[in-house]
C-alpha cells in the first residue's frame, strides 16, 4: 500500500492563506515557510482542509491504481459498498450498481450495512447485559481518531467494537475465503486509515469521487447499464443497517434489537457538536444504559467529505430511509461473530507548555500583555494563547498573526518615510495632513532643530495653511492622475514636486525636494548634465547617419563618373581604345 498519508499538501500550490488552519477542528496543520501541511499525528481525516482549500493544494491519496493492479492479479475481489450510495447515485437501482461494478472486474458486490447490523447487535447485547454502561459508538473512524488523539478521558467509554466496515470485511472473508480481495467504496477519507491499519481485512478504500473517475475512464455509463435478476448484492440484502448513513441510523438499528427508553439514546453529528456535547460525560452515572451515536460529518455519512454534493441533507435522508429494507417490526438480531478490538489513546506528543512560555512566545509577535491578545482568529487559531502554543510546538509562524504583520508593515513604512531626505506629506480628501516627516517640517521652518521637528505636530492640520500649491493635491484627489517632476518656486527656494495617489480620490502623498540645497544642486547638475550628454549623443548619431548616407551617395556618383571617363586597357581590347577616343572627340 502507498505509504503516503491519506491527506497531503501539494506544496507548489499552497498559497499562504491559512484557511485550512481556520477550518481544521483539531488544528492538525503545520505552517513552515508559508506552506501549510497536515500533521498526521494530530489529523483525524475529517477532510475539512481538503474541502476549503481555495487553491486545491490539499490532496487525497489516489488508491485507484492499486485496485486496478489487484483486479489484474487476484482471482476474486469483492466490493464493500457504503449504504450512502443511494444518495450519491440517485435514480440508480441496486441491480444497476452491481452490474456496473462487475463490469469493472469485481467478483461480487456486498453492502457494508451487513457489518453495521452486526455492530448494532453487539451494542444492543451490551446495553441489555450492562445497564450501568455509558457507550460511545466506534462506527466512525474519524470520531475514534478524534477521541484517541484529542479526548483521551473519554476512551474508556468507547464500545470497543470494530467499525461496520471492518466487521463486514471479516464477514466476507469468513464467507468467501481469506484469499479474496476486499475494496471499500464510500464517501469517507478516514476509511483509508482502516485499510492501512488492517490490511488482513481490508485491502483498499476508494471514495465515491474515485468511483466516478473510474466509470469515466472506462466509459461505463451507469445510468444506461442494463441489469438482470442475477445482479444482486451478496451474500444477502441488508436491512436495518442500510440506515446507518443518516444521523440516528445506528440508534434505529439498535432499537430494532433492544427496546429501551428514548433517554438511553443520543446522537451528535459534526466534530464541533461532538466536542461540546461530550464534555462531562465521563463523570455521568446511569442506571438504564446510555448509548451515544457519534458521526464526524453533520447529518451523517450522506455528507461525507467525498460525496458529489454536500448539503441537501433532508433530500438525501429521505432517499436513504425510503430505499432501506427496514423491518416493520422489531426483530431480535443476535451477534453471529466476534468483532471486538482494543482501542487505546494515541495522544500527540507535544510537551506541556507553561503559561509563562506561552506569554514569552506571544511577545515575539508584539503581544506583551493580556490587552494585546485580541483573539481575532486571523491566524486560524481560536485564541492568541492557542497560537502561542502552536508557535512553541513549531506548527505556526509569526507571519500568521495579522495584527503583528500589519504593525510591522506600518513600522517599516513609517521608518522609511521619516528617514527619507526628501519632504513627504500624506493628506486625506479634505487636505488634512495624515502624516509627514521631519524633512517636511524643516522645509516649512528651515531653522528647526532636530529635537523640535515633531513639536508641535502637523498631523490633523490643513495643508493649505502651510503651502501655497495645495491646489495641486486637490487636482490629483479629484482626477486620480499623478503629477510627476514639477518644479515650483516656494518662498526663497525652488522645489521639485511629485504627487501620487495612495487611495484613489481619498488619500494622496507628495514628495517635495528643495533643489536649491547644495547636495540637491549637485544631484540636479549631474542629472541635467546626463540629459545634455544623451541629447548630444543622439544628435551626433543622427549627423553621422546623415553624413554616412550622403557619403555613400557621393561615392556612387563619383565612381560612375570615373568609370565613364576611364579608357579601357589596350591589352584587353585594342579596338576599344580607338572607339573610346572617337566618342570623346565627338563630344
Amino acid at each position: 500500500m502507498n505509504g503516503l498519508n491519506p491527506i497531503y499538501t501539494e506544496k507548489r500550490e499552497c498559497q499562504d492563506c491559512y484557511k485550512c488552519v481556520r477550518n481544521c477542528p483539531v488544528k492538525a496543520i503545520r505552517v513552515q515557510g508559508g506552506c501549510a501541511t497536515v500533521v498526521p499525528e494530530m489529523c483525524i481525516l475529517c477532510g475539512q482542509c481538503v474541502e476549503v482549500c481555495p487553491s486545491n493544494a490539499k490532496k487525497v491519496r489516489d488508491d485507484l491504481p492499486h485496485v486496478r493492479q489487484m483486479l489484474a492479479g487476484k482471482c476474486r475481489v469483492f466490493v464493500s459498498l457504503a449504504p450512502s450510495y443511494v444518495a450519491e447515485f440517485p435514480g440508480i437501482c441496486p441491480a444497476q450498481m452491481v452490474r456496473a461494478l462487475t463490469q469493472l472486474g469485481f467478483a461480487g458486490v456486498s453492502e457494508t450495512a451487513l457489518g453495521a447490523q452486526q455492530v448494532s447487535a453487539h451494542v444492543a447485547r451490551t446495553l441489555a447485559e450492562q445497564p450501568e454502561r455509558v457507550l460511545l459508538s466506534s462506527a466512525c473512524p474519524t470520531v475514534v481518531a478524534y477521541l484517541q488523539k484529542h479526548r483521551p478521558e473519554l476512551m474508556p467509554l468507547i464500545s470497543g467494537l470494530m467499525s461496520p466496515l471492518l466487521a463486514h470485511c471479516r464477514m466476507l472473508r469468513e464467507t468467501y475465503g481469506n484469499d479474496i480481495g476486499v475494496v471499500f467504496i464510500g464517501p469517507c477519507i478516514s476509511k483509508k486509515t482502516e485499510a492501512d491499519g488492517h490490511p488482513e481485512l481490508l485491502d483498499v478504500a476508494l471514495t465515491f469521487e474515485d468511483l466516478r473517475r473510474w466509470f469515466e475512464q472506462d466509459k461505463v455509463n451507469i445510468a444506461s447499464v442494463a441489469a438482470g435478476d442475477e445482479d444482486r448484492f451478496v451474500p444477502e440484502v441488508a436491512q436495518e443497517g442500510a440506515v446507518y448513513p443518516v444521523d440516528g441510523g445506528m440508534i434505529a438499528g439498535i432499537r430494532a434489537n433492544c427496546a429501551v427508553n428514548d433517554c438511553s439514546f443520543m446522537c451528535f453529528s459534526g466534530i464541533s457538536a461532538i466536542h461540546g456535547g461530550l464534555s462531562g460525560l465521563d463523570r455521568l452515572r446511569v442506571s438504564n444504559g446510555l448509548f451515544v451515536e457519534l458521526l464526524a460529518c453533520e447529518g451523517g455519512c450522506i455528507n461525507g467529505p467525498k460525496v458529489n454534493l454536500r448539503g441537501q441533507t433532508a433530500v438525501k435522508r429521505f432517499q436513504i430511509l425510503r430505499n432501506a429494507a427496514y423491518p416493520q417490526a422489531a426483530i431480535p438480531r443476535h451477534p453471529t461473530m466476534e468483532i471486538g478490538r482494543p482501542l487505546v489513546a494515541d495522544l500527540p506528543h507535544d510537551p506541556p507548555f507553561t503559561d509563562l512560555q506561552v506569554r514569552e512566545a506571544l511577545k515575539a509577535v508584539g503581544k506583551r500583555s493580556i490587552d494585546d491578545e485580541l483573539n481575532c482568529g486571523g491566524c486560524g487559531y481560536d485564541s492568541c494563547r492557542g497560537f502561542g502554543r502552536a508557535l512553541l510546538a513549531g506548527r505556526a509562524e509569526r507571519s500568521m498573526c495579522v495584527t503583528y504583520m500589519r504593525k510591522l508593515a506600518y513600522k517599516k513604512a513609517n521608518a522609511l518615510v521619516h528617514k527619507m531626505p526628501s519632504a513627504v506629506v500624506i493628506v486625506d480628501e479634505s487636505l488634512r495632513i495624515l502624516e509627514c516627516n521631519a524633512a517636511f517640517s524643516r522645509l516649512l521652518k528651515p531653522g528647526t532643530r532636530p529635537a523640535e521637528e515633531s513639536q508641535p505636530t502637523l498631523e490633523g492640520t490643513l495643508l493649505s495653511v502651510h503651502v501655497p500649491f495645495h491646489n495641486l493635491f486637490s487636482n490629483v484627489l479629484r482626477s486620480g492622475e499623478d503629477i510627476v517632476d514639477k518644479d515650483l518656486r516656494f518662498r526663497d527656494t525652488i522645489v521639485h514636486l511629485s504627487i501620487f495617489t495612495i487611495d484613489k480620490h481619498a488619500v494622496v502623498g507628495g514628495i517635495i525636494q528643495d533643489i536649491t540645497r547644495p547636495a540637491v544642486q549637485k544631484e540636479q547638475v549631474i542629472k541635467r548634465a546626463q540629459e545634455v550628454i544623451q541629447k548630444n549623443l543622439a544628435t551626433v548619431q543622427k549627423i553621422a547617419y546623415l553624413l554616412g548616407e550622403n557619403a555613400a551617395e557621393s561615392e556612387i556618383t563619383l565612381n560612375s563618373i570615373i568609370e565613364s571617363f576611364t579608357p579601357p586597357k589596350l591589352e584587353e581590347d585594342p579596338g576599344a581604345a580607338d572607339n573610346a577616343w572617337r566618342k570623346l572627340y565627338r563630344r
